[in-house]
């Protein structure tokens, strides 16, 4: 399975006309690859681009985030049409101390509760868009309330 991520992985950085001459800042994997059982790949497949500032894994099946890869500069992160349910405090201890936007849309996110980890990041932007989370009473309110450092919710 990680030998599909690293090739995925190699094509978006040829794709993009990201070379070995220059350190790649973005990388998009969106449908490139099917998590058969839920899983991300081993973290260092994606910490060799320790440069990387924008990553998108959208709609390739994640359910964990377990092992999510240490990205110190990593500043947004597009994780939408996955089968996300929680799990979200392995962004917290993966050190994503530069993340300041969230694309979670179209998860499985069912509780507010469940965001809880993402208030010791330093989120300005999350994007809860299509969760089920987004039909609980005072959703807007309590999230707001518990990620003081948000600006914008579902891109309002």
């Amino acid at each position: 399975m990680d030998e599909a991520w690293e090739r995925a992985v190699e094509a978006a950085l040829h794709t993009a006309g990201e070379g070995s001459s220059s350190p790649a800042r973005s990388l998009t994997l969106d449908g490139a690859v099917k998590c058969m059982h839920g899983r991300l790949p081993a973290p260092e497949i994606l910490e060799r681009h320790q440069s990387l500032e924008h990553l998108s894994i959208a709609g390739v099946g994640v359910a964990s985030l377990a092992g999510f890869p240490r990205l110190r500069n990593l500043t947004r992160l597009t994780l939408s049409d996955n089968r996300i349910a929680g799990g979200l405090e392995h962004l917290v201890e993966a050190g994503l101390g530069s993340l300041r936007d969230l694309d979670l849309s179209n998860n499985r996110i069912q509780d507010v509760d469940d965001l809880a980890p993402l208030a010791r990041l330093r989120l300005v932007s999350l994007d809860l868009y299509e969760c089920p989370v987004t039909r609980v009473k005072d959703y807007r309110s309590r999230v707001f309330g518990l990620i003081r450092t948000l600006k914008y919710l579902d891109k309002m």
